[in-house]
């Protein structure tokens, strides 16, 4: 559908908080907490807070991969972050994370606690404090970085421009559409071209840039982000789809999707994540 008519911007722009749309409740053009709360915290040293979005699963596979690589350090707790709720401009989210975006990390085991934001910035800290999944030789590392750092700068039209005006706007508009269609399209190309050339985003060597990338264009190619397979022919990206097929597959990927789930089959939901044993499938049911 086109647009209906054309939208003349006012001098100055004013907010409208009745004209957000389906998240118009959690979006506003401020900074810092509504209300006062403490986040809780839980046994282990790594306390994390989010929620299974493609940005949160990015960590929780992570952290699932150093304990399936045998870093038991790395156990952790994930509680949940309830966005729909407000959870994220609480007192001490804002505090974690002043961008009020999931997810967000506390690492109690150094001398000072540390705080750690942005899904990017959580992966390269946990793979430098456990030295793992970003390799060590020069060139290998600074070509995981590269495909990471795309990641975190191609997403954004993925999600919010693609799949905000295809899955989520009060209307469909078709500029929008098209626009961030093109671009999500030739991003898809730009991985489907690396990967004809590689099993992994970085060479052969699974990396955190393997774990930023799969759980948005993973998603898309596998059919479950924004439903969107067929309208973007998915299939047409060969060897992304044999790259999220492989990685799909990976027991700790399998673990870390559910960790913070809130929808979807109830074998699959584990809102929050305090021991290995919450993973467990009837455990998990229980529960959910």
């Amino acid at each position: 559908m086109s647009d209906s008519q054309e939208y003349t911007p006012p001098k100055v722009w004013k907010w409208d908080q009745e004209s957000g749309g389906r998240f118009a409740n959690i979006n506003r053009p401020i900074a810092g907490p509504t209300h006062d709360k403490d986040l809780p915290v839980g046994k282990h040293p790594l306390q994390l807070y989010s929620l299974a979005t493609p940005n949160g699963v990015k960590v929780t596979i992570m952290l699932e991969e150093l304990l399936a690589a045998g870093f038991t350090e790395a156990e952790y707790d994930a509680w949940l972050i309830k966005i729909g709720d407000g959870d994220q401009f609480s007192s001490g989210f804002v505090e974690a994370n002043p961008n009020s975006k999931i997810p967000a990390l506390i690492d109690h085991s150094t001398k000072t606690p540390t705080r750690v934001f942005e899904s990017g910035s959580i992966l390269v800290y946990l793979a430098e404090k456990f030295g793992a999944f970003l390799p060590k030789d020069p060139a290998a590392r600074t070509e995981t970085l590269n495909w990471l750092f795309w990641q975190m700068g191609s997403a954004p039209y993925l999600g919010g421009g693609f799949g905000h005006f295809y899955a989520y706007a009060p209307e469909k508009y078709e500029y929008p559409i098209n626009r961030f269609s093109m671009e999500v399209k030739r991003q898809l190309d730009v991985l489907d071209r690396n990967l004809a050339e590689r099993r992994f985003m970085a060479g052969d060597e699974y990396t955190i840039a393997d774990m930023a990338i799969f759980p948005w264009y993973g998603g898309l190619v596998l059919g479950y982000l924004y439903d969107a397979a067929e309208f973007l022919e998915v299939d047409d990206y060969k060897n992304v789809k044999r790259w999220a097929e492989e990685i799909a597959e990976r027991p700790a990927v399998k673990r870390g999707k559910r960790v913070n789930r809130t929808w979807g089959e109830e074998s699959q939901q584990v809102p929050e994540r305090h021991d290995a044993s919450d993973l467990d499938t009837t455990k998990a049911s229980e529960n959910a």
